[in-house]
């Protein structure tokens, strides 16, 4: 069975609205809204399977997409489960922030919210839309080079938190700024990671008809961990809880870019 574009859309739109509003019933229950996040990225993993088995595409795209943005979504969310349920019942600074600007009327602010993730979800797999209705039975140039990016930045993004967890861990780095491996070139390698998959999967989809529409994915991502949620919010936890050691880092070293380490003023 396969459908057409605008019941994919409806039906992707209607699911994933329903599944946050559970999502927020839980957050209310356990009193932690931070769980959003981990929902957030499993969500992907819904979506692309949603499209890959319903798409009009040549199958083997379909399949290909698809296990790309379900390898991508499981990592992710066990990534910020573990990270979020790790630190329950404490809430992500964020949510608690949220908490004390919504104080007035929040609930239905926060329900909100968490519709506009669902809402989301489904504008930004907008490559994982187009890929799985592209029907030319063979793979594209474009396509195998935003796999072989995407792969990648998959792998850099693993090394990069695998990185930071070790020296986290140690004993011996206590208060002090994570500055080893792909850390050195970059204080942030893991949003630089992430931006690059999403360039990978807008890469792929860029061969089908309509294939620009996928190009703002990585748009968007770009703006959000540049500049609203991933890097700002980072350096302000970062700078309040390493002080000058982490503002001699930040003078030091690229903040998204991977580039050379700065000599110090």
């Amino acid at each position: 069975m396969t459908l057409t574009i605008v019941p994919l859309l409806i039906l992707s739109t209607l699911g994933l609205c329903a599944l946050f509003a559970l999502v927020y019933l839980l957050a209310r229950r356990i009193d932690n809204y931070g769980i959003v996040d981990i929902a957030w990225s499993y969500a992907f993993a819904g979506i692309a399977t949603f499209y890959a088995l319903f798409g009009t595409g040549w199958i083997f795209r379909r399949a290909l997409i698809g296990a790309m943005a379900i390898v991508w979504s499981l990592r992710l969310g066990t990534h910020l489960y573990r990270r979020v349920m790790g630190h329950h019942p404490e809430e992500d600074s964020r949510y608690r922030q949220l908490r004390e600007d919504w104080s007035g009327n929040f609930g239905p602010k926060m329900f909100g919210f968490f519709q506009m993730q669902a809402v989301s979800v489904v504008i930004l797999a907008a490559p994982f839309l187009l890929a799985s209705r592209h029907a030319a039975p063979a793979f594209q140039p474009l396509e195998i080079i935003g796999a072989l990016l995407w792969l990648f930045a998959l792998t850099g993004e693993s090394l990069a938190d695998r990185q930071l967890h070790r020296f986290v861990r140690d004993p011996a780095h206590k208060g002090k700024v994570c500055d080893v491996g792909l850390w050195r070139y970059t204080r942030h390698p893991n949003y630089f990671c992430e931006w690059l998959i999403w360039v990978g999967f807008g890469t792929f989809a860029l061969a089908a008809p309509w294939g620009w529409i996928a190009l703002l994915s990585p748009a968007i991502m770009f703006h959000l961990l540049r500049n609203v949620t991933g890097v700002p919010m980072a350096e302000k936890s970062s700078l309040k809880s390493k002080g000058d050691a982490y503002r001699a880092y930040q003078q030091r070293t690229n903040a998204f870019f991977p580039g050379p380490t700065k000599k110090s003023a």
